[in-house]
């Protein structure tokens, strides 16, 4: 083998072996958003809804003075998918919805001016367990507030308008109104 040949070879294993150390390390970067520790006394868990920020969009609304943007996570799409609830069916277990409201303002320098986001709100959590949550028509709820001037989340409480309860049911009892279907109110938008 020629010393060119034997450079190239030594090079070419070199470089395939720190690939390959790389594919095998842990990322560098492991620090943990705060959020993700925060949990509702006999509740959810926000690190139950990890990674929800990159779930798909089934819907947006406005109630006159916030925006929200709610997300499923890939159970809770496939169940819209297959027809649920218009199909009678309940959602299964494992299907998730994060509701992420935001304070809005009207952008009177842009064409149109539309209502955007100024700053976040809250995040409203919702799971399917129908064994965990049975006395909550199978699903659990929970709000966390956010607070702009720390930059961080906290669990909502019974002075929250409406009253967030530390049992994970806060939502309950609004979402009997559409306990027809699964006590779900959004509606999976066509694309």
């Amino acid at each position: 083998m020629s010393r060119r040949n034997m450079l190239v070879s030594a090079t070419t294993t070199v470089a395939l072996a720190v690939l390959a150390c790389q594919a095998a390390s842990p990322p560098q970067d492991t620090a943990r958003d705060p959020k993700y520790t925060l949990k509702i006394p006999n509740g959810l868990a926000f690190s139950e809804f990890e990674g929800y920020e990159s779930w798909q969009t089934i819907a947006v609304s406005h109630n006159g003075d916030k925006l929200a943007l709610i997300l499923g996570n890939p159970t809770m799409i496939e169940a819209y998918k297959a027809g649920i609830p218009g199909n009678g069916k309940p959602f299964p277990d494992g299907a998730k919805m994060v509701k992420v409201h935001w304070n809005i303002a009207k952008a009177d320098s842009e064409p149109g001016q539309p209502l955007v986001p100024v700053s976040q709100h809250d995040v409203d959590l919702m799971v399917k367990d129908s064994k965990r949550f049975a006395d909550g028509g199978g699903w659990g709820y929970g709000t966390f507030d956010y607070d702009a001037a720390s930059n961080t989340f906290k669990p909502g409480t019974t002075a929250d308008i409406p009253p967030q309860g530390n049992d994970a049911k806060c939502g309950f009892t609004c979402h009997t109104l559409v306990k027809a279907k699964d006590y779900v109110f959004t509606k999976y938008q066509t694309r």
